[in-house]
């Protein structure tokens, strides 16, 4: 009896904990703070992805299904094989050089007293939008020397060392005592010898622009030649007001100073000269017969104007310039922050061992560095093969076509002019598959890094 009572008031036994419940519970849990990211996750990424692959197998208005003609198309338009190649040429040149010189500009930065300062000028570009870049850029690279900041740097070089022309838009007179070659140059018409005197008139210069130091050719124009002497007045026929007779030098009719002027003889140039302020030139010494004075072309040449920095052959170089420019602050911090954090007793020790700055910058920093580098390289290949604002703004409208890379080449398709919306997603389809296997790399990495 007391068995039983005993066992009728002993507590019931308690049921086993079951393990894989409260794991369940925090899934769920997790999966509900995780919803609305998820939700637009979905909304902006996941459905347009969609979306555009099934849009890529119909046609520009999106009633009939052509399944894949829009990638045969894709494959033989000239326009879009030149976007592919030139995102080829961005994706080899840019990723390399940023990589390259953010690793140079990390590895010197250490070195240099104001390191902060230094890195914070490097990296302010990034605060400034591709757009704002753009239109800075459309203009450092604008062919007139007057807006252009580059071609005006190019100009000054030149001019410095080869010089301007004087006169670019002198001209002989039709008719008159020169006539014109081929090369354009200026040569007399008839033959002078020793103790005449030739007046050269010129026409097309305006007054304005006239050197400060001209003076007026008639003094010059009245004096005779001595004996033995070969002289002359090159000057502006046209006097200001008007009036004044054609082929005369009249009172009023400026010379033109610095031109150069040669005395040529049986198709060989014997002697030059420069004129003096008043226009004035003389030859001495020469021997008797006949000489032709010749005006050589370099006296019209056209000024230098820089180089075409948007022109064909260089929109993208110049494109890629910006880009280097806006990014390299970017993989400088990075590529820095994982040098901090190399062993510097490693460093230390291949000091003392004798290896130099060279050599432990290449077999020890930059093997160090190489998950670091590695993944800079990988996220710019990335951000590369999506660059479309810089191409966009920067390239002028008649050399968009040469500088097109394929997110330009998908938006010009689809919205630019184009209108055909099919052809536009088989290219967005296209740029998602480069994409993803550099995103996949980078993810792994990742991970490998984090166990």
């Amino acid at each position: 009896m007391t068995a039983t009572l005993l066992k009728e008031a002993s507590p019931p036994p308690v049921a086993a904990a079951r393990p894989g419940r409260p794991r369940r519970r925090g899934r769920i849990i997790a999966l509900l703070f995780a919803f609305p990211a998820l939700l637009l996750l979905g909304a902006l990424v996941v459905y347009p992805v969609l979306f555009s692959i099934g849009r890529s197998f119909f046609d520009a208005s999106g009633t009939r299904f052509v399944g894949g003609d829009n990638y045969t198309e894709m494959f033989h338009d000239p326009a879009t094989l030149k976007a592919v190649r030139n995102t080829a040429v961005w994706v080899v040149v840019a990723p390399a050089l940023l990589t390259g010189l953010g690793l140079v500009l990390a590895v010197l930065v250490e070195k240099v007293r104001w390191a902060t300062a230094f890195k914070l000028l490097l990296f302010m570009p990034m605060a400034v939008s591709f757009l704002a870049a753009g239109i800075i850029f459309r203009l450092a690279y604008d062919e007139d020397p007057d807006k252009g900041v580059l071609n005006a740097a190019v100009v000054s070089v030149h001019d410095a060392f080869q010089g301007t022309s004087p006169y670019p838009e002198g001209r002989a007179r039709e008719g008159g005592t020169l006539t014109g070659d081929a090369d354009g140059s200026y040569r007399t018409r008839a033959s002078a010898a020793p103790g005449d005197s030739v007046a050269l008139p010129l026409v097309g210069v305006p007054p304005k622009d006239l050197p400060a130091d001209a003076r007026a050719a008639h003094p010059a124009a009245a004096r005779r030649a001595a004996p033995g002497e070969l002289r002359g007045v090159v000057y502006l026929d046209f006097t200001p007001g008007g009036g004044g007779e054609q082929g005369r030098v009249d009172p009023r009719e400026s010379g033109l100073p610095r031109t150069k002027v040669e005395a040529v003889r049986d198709g060989r140039t014997v002697a030059s000269t420069t004129t003096a302020a008043d226009g004035s030139f003389s030859f001495s010494g020469l021997t008797a017969g006949p000489y032709t004075l010749k005006l050589p072309a370099s006296n019209f040449a056209q000024p230098y104007d820089g180089v075409s920095w948007l022109g064909p052959a260089l929109v993208t170089p110049a494109i890629i310039g910006a880009y280097l420019w806006i990014w390299t602050g970017f993989a400088m911090v990075l590529i820095g922050a994982g040098l901090a954090a190399l062993p510097r007793d490693a460093l230390e020790a291949a000091r003392m061992d004798g290896a130099n700055e060279w050599q432990i910058f290449w077999r020890i920093t930059v093997p160090l560095l190489a998950p670091v580098l590695t993944v800079v390289f990988v996220t710019l290949v990335i951000n590369v093969l999506k660059v479309f604002d810089l191409v966009y703004i920067i390239a002028p409208g008649p050399v968009q076509e040469d500088a097109t890379v394929l997110a330009t080449q998908m938006w010009l398709v689809s919205f630019g002019g184009g209108n055909n919306q099919g052809l536009g997603s088989a290219l967005g389809v296209l740029l998602l598959l480069l994409v993803v296997p550099a995103m996949v790399f980078n993810v792994r990495r990742f991970r490998r890094s984090q166990r």
